[in-house]
Formats: structure tokens, C-alpha cells, sequence
């Protein structure tokens, strides 16, 4: 399994974006994503920090993507 890259949540957004993922509603600092088939995750976005290696590992397993899948769309 590769490493999980650093990336900050705005920019986390903007790659499940283009894989199909559209902003439902935002939350304070918490950015609620859902698919058209059903899948669905929160974001964090906390200004220009990364996001924790755990939580992206989570919000990856939600969206049944994989590492490489991300980074082809960062």
C-alpha cells in the first residue's frame, strides 16, 4: 500500500470534485461531499494545515478510492 500523500483538506475537496463528488452543504469547518450513487464523506477544512494520515485514510475507505486513485486527481 503507498504512503498516504500530505494534502490539505481544500485542495482534498477539490480532487473528489473531479471525481464526481458534489459539496451538499458545509458544516462550520466541515465540508459534507456526496456522489450521485450514494456515496458520501466529511472534509475538514482547517486553513492551510494538512490533514491527519488517519483521517484521510477514513475519508479514502468512505469514497472507495484508493492512494493512487487520489493522486492522479491531485
Amino acid at each position: 500500500m503507498p504512503p498516504v500523500p500530505s494534502v490539505r483538506g481544500d485542495r482534498l475537496v477539490k480532487a473528489l470534485q473531479k471525481a464526481g463528488f458534489d459539496i451538499a452543504r458545509v458544516a462550520g469547518s466541515h465540508h459534507i461531499l456526496r456522489h450521485p450513487d450514494g456515496r458520501g464523506t466529511t472534509v475538514p477544512v482547517h486553513g492551510g494545515r494538512d490533514l491527519a494520515k488517519g483521517t484521510l485514510r477514513g475519508i479514502l475507505n468512505d469514497v472507495d478510492m484508493t492512494v493512487d486513485e487520489l493522486q492522479q486527481l491531485l
